[in-house]
């Protein structure tokens, strides 16, 4: 009963810290490299990344992208939870003060990206830097 008390108090303060916005916190610095991004998941399973301003590829992810895969269905399930435009692009944003943010305009969600170490930081910098490819 005592571990069952203990798992209620830690899921209670955690809701309560999230609603709060307790922890969350943005960047401090001023955006450095901005990049709007919309993702699309391909019938061979591959995730079709395109910069929105010029509908130019940026990458074409393929395999198991563990991480980029687990961040975007993240946000695909706050979308679908909100009804809002499961293609309208995300904002990948490089800070000043060395932070790494996505963020889906449509929901107001974001994530720090750099919180998750530097090999999963990693595949959203490449994102952010990787120069456009003309579409197939």
């Amino acid at each position: 009963m005592l571990i069952g008390a203990a798992i209620a108090a830690a899921l209670s303060l955690a809701t309560v810290g999230r609603l709060a916005g307790l922890g969350a916190s943005y960047p401090t610095g001023t955006p450095e490299l901005v990049r709007d991004l919309v993702f699309a998941d391909q019938p061979d399973g591959s995730v079709r990344i395109t910069d929105a301003g010029t509908g130019k590829i940026v990458e074409v992810a393929t395999g198991e992208q563990g991480f980029l895969r687990g961040t975007l269905r993240g946000f695909a399930r706050e979308r679908r939870r909100d009804g809002a435009d499961l293609a309208a692009p995300f904002r990948l944003t490089g800070w000043t003060d060395k932070r790494l943010t996505l963020e889906d305009p449509a929901t107001g969600r974001h994530t720090d990206i750099e919180a998750f170490g530097s090999a999963n930081a990693a595949v959203f910098v490449r994102l952010l830097t990787e120069p456009e490819r003309s579409p197939p």
